[in-house]
């Protein structure tokens, strides 16, 4: 069970329900149907992401030697070597998976598997490294489509550069978990990406549904945020697990010209979300 523990928090596994959202909305977006490729898109961008945990720690371990002792590497949970081998493993799973799919959605995971390399070598001293995130989390969004029946492109990148503005102003108030530094305020206009691209783009009939679920979204940021703006004894782990948790309502505002079933699967996703953080920290 230490060892199964280990490897689950290596893989930061309880954000894997905003992955997957993040596929379902990306797939929605693009045409839906073709939904024999569900299984592989689902699997095999769940590998990406645990490989490029994995390898995110391995880049990390002489900053979390001095900083993070508790982390899996410098806590001597597992060797450095084998959290090297594993992360390299899951992501020639997650491309293959995707390439099984095919030709277009193959090569757009081997361009995100680049992007996730590239944060992880980079994150900790290029100041800027929070772009590569978002652009990671776009990426899905572009592979979830091509798996789609649909020729559609304009939904999905739009939707996935509202996601990837989100995750960038995350990753921004994210860093001062190490940092302790004072909460910056321009991030948080941000993480209003996908509120203001859904009401700008929702029209007619849409403009409702939209309304409504750009409106859990802005009461799950202010929840979330109070934590280090307006009480006292700043919380940034909390309010960084709740903003990653709130990835999930972004994928649903994105899709939010889903049917009632898919409406249900996202709510689902998020309360696992939020379950899966009991277990196993996010950040």
């Amino acid at each position: 069970m230490a060892r199964l523990r280990t490897l689950l928090v290596l893989g930061r596994t309880s954000n894997l329900p905003t992955v997957w959202s993040n596929c379902l909305a990306g797939w929605w977006l693009g045409g839906h149907g073709n939904i024999e490729n569900l299984p592989f898109l689902f699997v095999g961008a769940t590998f990406l992401y645990i490989g490029g945990m994995y390898l995110n720690d391995a880049f990390d371990v002489d900053f979390d030697r001095l900083h993070r002792k508790e982390r899996p590497i410098p806590s001597g949970a597992i060797s450095f070597a084998a959290v090297c081998k594993l992360g390299l493993l899951w992501l020639a799973l997650g491309v293959a998976c995707l390439f099984w799919v095919g030709l277009v959605t193959g090569i757009l995971a081997v361009i995100l598997t680049v992007a996730i390399l590239i944060y992880d070598a980079v994150h900790k001293v290029f100041t800027f490294s929070p772009l590569l995130m978002g652009c990671c989390r776009f990426l899905v969004y572009l592979v979830a489509a091509s798996t789609a029946v649909g020729n559609e492109t304009g939904w999905p990148v739009w939707c996935g550069l509202a996601l990837g503005a989100y995750v960038v102003g995350l990753s921004f108030i994210a860093r001062r978990e190490s940092t302790r530094g004072p909460a910056e305020y321009w991030p948080l206009l941000l993480l209003a990406a996908p509120i203001v691209l859904a009401f700008s783009m929702n029209t007619g009939e849409y403009r409702k549904p939209a309304a409504w679920l750009a409106l859990v979204l802005g009461v799950w940021l202010l929840r979330c945020l109070r934590r280090v703006l307006w009480i006292s004894g700043r919380n940034f782990v909390r309010a960084v697990a709740g903003l990653l948790a709130g990835i999930v309502f972004v994928d649903w505002l994105a899709a939010a010209d889903a049917p009632t079933a898919l409406s249900i699967v996202f709510v689902v996703l998020f309360g696992l979300a939020l379950l899966f953080q009991r277990f196993v920290p996010a950040t």
